[in-house]
């Protein structure tokens, strides 16, 4: 048995989606899912998409997949990959296939002259934490994500100055 990754294809908005939603229950955040098929087939397929999706399958089965931009660095000079989600059913975890996608993403990486591939992972998620160590991720400690959204983000741009 073997993964292959394929980008996502046009009309598989839905399927994307529902990994979507798999990985906000999982996380325990289905309560701030807001994104429709419309949005993500409108991210990923539009005339220059600035979101890609690999989806993951396993003996033809779409069984996980991975979100990401282009982010870049000021510090390096070029870009690198910012991957928003990664996730595998848990009935297909164990496989190689997480392993896979970092290592797909890896190569996308290098093969573009990028300088890193980055994430967040939840500080409870232990099993994915000892996961990415393993394959030679720093967790970056002394940073804090900071995110304004919502109401705090509509104040924010009312602001005068």
């Amino acid at each position: 048995m073997s993964v292959t990754i394929r980008r996502a294809r046009p009309g598989e908005a839905g399927l994307v989606l529902s990994f979507v939603r798999e990985l906000a229950d999982y996380e325990k955040l289905l309560h701030e899912l807001e994104a429709t098929e419309t949005d993500i087939d409108a991210a990923l397929f539009c005339d220059n998409p600035r979101l890609f999706c690999e989806i993951a399958e396993w003996q033809r089965e779409a069984v996980g997949f991975a979100v990401w931009f282009c982010n870049f660095s000021t510090f390096s000079g070029r870009s690198g990959i910012y991957l928003e989600d990664l996730f595998v059913r848990p009935s297909h975890r164990g496989n190689g296939i997480g392993k896979a996608m970092l290592v797909h993403l890896a190569r996308e990486c290098v093969a573009n002259g990028w300088s890193r591939l980055q994430w967040s992972v939840l500080d409870w998620n232990t099993p994915s934490i000892v996961f990415y160590k393993s394959l030679g991720a720093v967790l970056m400690d002394e940073w804090t994500v900071c995110r304004v959204s919502g109401p705090a983000l509509k104040a924010l741009a009312e602001r005068g100055g």
